[in-house]
């Protein structure tokens, strides 16, 4: 296989993987975009994602789903990689869709990250009650936005661990991890404020990518926010460093028509 296709295949499976990973409560498909509706939690959760290179803006896909979104009493918003043809993001530009949230997708075999065991990391296959209460302390959740939460990750439907490490009898930093179609994506990384710069995250990550390893998986994977300056130092040093592609989203301004 031609490395460019190569490199697009490998694409579209992570796509795939963090779809998994972070379920709509709510998804229908329209086109061959998948539509997610989870109560707003997140963009993620709750945009109109591509299912494959072929996912055209279609007048369908445009009016169709932000009539959709707006049943649901959420803002129409879709998301948009860079290994879509630049039609598709021209075109929703041009119907009044504003680019935000820039988004790093990025890839690294796991024979080249660092995958320590730790026996300090709490690693379950479920959450319990308290890794959602350090979780939700953690990202200062509304009790909505809790619930919310929860739901979403019950929904996961492939293999998953949820990882916790505490310092002086406090968590430190959370973590989940899931593994569909030979890739381990990472989800929900998240440091104590109070805590950082202490290897913490760093030591959740390696013992999620231990698990992976343990259990099949070959490369690993995750999104962050472009702008995420500590996160992205976080996953350099455990060599999760290769940008595979971007995205961005596309949002109806407020009151917009199309």
């Amino acid at each position: 296989m031609p490395r460019d296709a190569a490199v697009a295949a490998l694409s579209w499976r992570v796509e795939e993987t963090c779809l998994n990973a972070w379920p709509g409560l709510r998804e229908i498909i329209l086109d061959g975009w998948l539509l997610r509706f989870s109560e707003g939690l997140s963009r993620r959760a709750n945009s109109a994602n591509p299912l494959s290179h072929r996912a055209a803006a279609s007048t369908i896909v445009i009016a169709g789903g932000a009539m959709l979104y707006r049943r649901h009493h959420l803002p129409p918003i879709f998301r948009v990689p860079t290994i879509l043809p630049d039609a598709v993001d021209a075109r929703l530009a041009e119907a009044g869709f504003a680019a935000e949230g820039e988004t790093c997708v990025l890839y690294r075999p796991l024979a080249r990250l660092d995958a320590t065991a730790d026996a300090r990391v709490r690693l379950r296959a479920r959450p319990d009650i308290s890794w959602f209460a350090a979780m939700h302390a953690l990202q200062g959740h509304a009790e909505t936005q809790a619930q919310t939460y929860r739901r979403i990750v019950r929904r996961i439907a492939i293999p998953a661990a949820f990882a916790l490490l505490e310092d002086e009898g406090r968590p430190a930093a959370l973590a989940y991890g899931v593994i569909h179609n030979g890739l381990l994506c990472y989800e929900s990384v998240i440091t104590d404020q109070a805590k950082r710069r202490r290897g913490h995250g760093r030591r959740v990550v390696a013992a999620l990518a231990g698990w992976g390893k343990a259990h099949g998986a070959a490369g690993a994977c995750l999104q962050v926010a472009a702008d995420n300056a500590p996160a992205l130092a976080l996953y350099d040093r455990v060599g999760l460093s290769r940008e595979l592609y971007r995205y961005h989203y596309r949002r109806t301004p407020p009151g917009g028509r199309l």
